[in-house]
């Protein structure tokens, strides 16, 4: 599959890419995707919720009153979950929720989506550039000459380009992120997929 390389003008340059068949163009796995996703936002969890039940609270252990023959309802001490400032029965404890997921379906599920995006037409290749220093509105001009200012946009670059990095970091519908940290869920999470000619070539090391 070619595509046209444009420059940061959004005029085309006169030259084109081959995108690897084997990569942008497999037969989506949506089964693959799903789980890939899945296991990312799982990872993003912090599982640090917690809430103390009845013996973590600090109070009086004394019994309230006597079990029989008062007319109520037994209570045991202060802590009990049924006053007010009592522990919480069976609240939330710490707990990893991370998910394991085999190489090769991550791999093939990256794969999918990339093959989708290019489906749809939701890749443009970018010649490589960088600034001379950290400049927002710079970084805003790039994308409103490929006119995808208002859309959400994903730019993958070869390696950290930290002043391009720091310049788009602050754009609310704009990430920048490296081939190699490339996932699932950013790609997917993207309406243009916006690759450097460099990371093209980081992409295919990478995924083959």
């Amino acid at each position: 599959m070619k595509v046209d390389v444009l420059n940061i003008q959004g005029e085309k340059t006169g030259r084109t890419v081959e995108l690897p068949d084997d990569i942008f163009g497999v037969e989506p796995n949506e089964h693959a995707v799903y789980l890939s996703v899945k296991q990312y936002l799982a990872n993003q969890r912090q599982g640090t919720h917690k809430s103390k039940e009845r013996s973590e609270i600090s109070g009086s252990t004394r019994k309230l009153h006597r079990q029989k023959g008062t007319g109520g309802s037994r209570k045991g001490d202060i802590n009990n979950p049924l006053f007010v400032g009592g522990g919480r029965v069976f609240g939330p404890k710490p707990r990893d929720y991370s998910q394991k997921l085999n190489k090769k379906v991550k791999r093939l599920a990256r794969k999918s989506a990339l093959s989708s995006k290019a489906g749809n037409g939701s890749i443009i290749v970018l010649e490589d550039f960088s600034f001379e220093a950290p400049k927002t509105k710079a970084f805003q001009q790039i994308l409103k000459a490929l006119q995808l200012d208002q859309a959400k946009t994903l730019l993958v670059t070869a390696d950290h380009e930290r002043e391009v990095f720091l310049s788009g970091r602050n754009l609310p519908k704009a990430s920048i992120t490296r081939a190699v940290d490339l996932n699932t869920y950013h790609i997917l999470n993207a309406n243009t997929l916006i690759l450097s000619e460099g990371a093209i070539e980081k992409i295919k090391e990478t995924f083959a």
